[in-house]
């Protein structure tokens, strides 16, 4: 009894998982409707051999194949036209405009001042006075553009032009040589031992992090160097 409960936990665990990657990588809150309510269905379809005595698996493993397939087939058909995304999907609303929010739209979408606010908030914009457009997406997520005199200045605005930027690329994490890296960026291993041997490090064992920034410089954090 046991050993079955364990066993379904794992098949249905495995086949949630692989249904949610074939959805794609996007965040709860960027899903749109329909696939929102594909993975409250699919969480709650899993369940039901799990918590009703006389289910077997294919009770939830049929539907939430007939669910993916509905899903994928509905994407797919979102992707070849814009009017029948508009129709799943939805369109995005204008909430804010010019430093005034728009009365009509904000009851048409059911969305409070409340909601507002506490959006502007997460955006760190005090006023809604500073933003030129405010945009509810179809996902639900607020899309804020500034007013010019109210955004951040950039080097641009200072006729600055710095050098390009981009994230660092991962060289040992816990320990741990990341190959692929090398091979991205053409480098050899015995460049990345000389370079933890100017640090006083032999052993790859004894560094808990090591990036390379886009200057090819190796930045590394040793093994219980910060604990807190």
């Amino acid at each position: 009894m046991v050993l079955s409960l364990i066993t379904k936990t794992i098949i249905l665990y495995l086949v949630v998982v692989a249904a949610m990657r074939v959805m794609g990588k996007r965040q709860i809150g960027q899903l749109q409707p329909f696939e929102f309510a594909v993975a409250v269905m699919i969480s709650e379809l899993a369940a039901i051999p799990l918590t009703e005595d006389g289910k077997d698996l294919y009770h939830s493993i049929i539907p939430i194949i007939v669910l993916l397939v509905f899903q994928l087939l509905i994407s797919f058909m979102s992707i070849k036209g814009v009017r029948i995304r508009e129709i799943i999907c939805g369109r995005p609303s204008l909430l804010i405009r010019n430093g005034k929010i728009l009365e009509k739209n904000m009851r048409k979408e059911m969305y409070t001042i409340n909601d507002l606010l506490e959006q502007l908030r997460f955006y760190s914009i005090p006023s809604v006075r500073d933003v030129e457009y405010g945009i509810l997406e179809t996902n639900g997520q607020l899309s804020v553009l500034l007013k010019s005199n109210k955004r951040p200045v950039t080097p641009e605005d200072l006729n600055i032009n710095p050098p390009r930027e981009c994230f660092d690329h991962d060289v040992i994490i816990d320990g741990k040589l990341i190959g692929r890296t090398l091979e991205k960026l053409n480098l050899k291993r015995e460049w990345v031992d000389q370079q933890l041997k100017e640090h006083g490090i032999t052993d790859y064992s004894h560094v808990f992090y090591a990036a390379i920034d886009n200057q090819n410089k190796l930045h590394i954090q040793k093994r219980g160097e910060y604990l807190e």
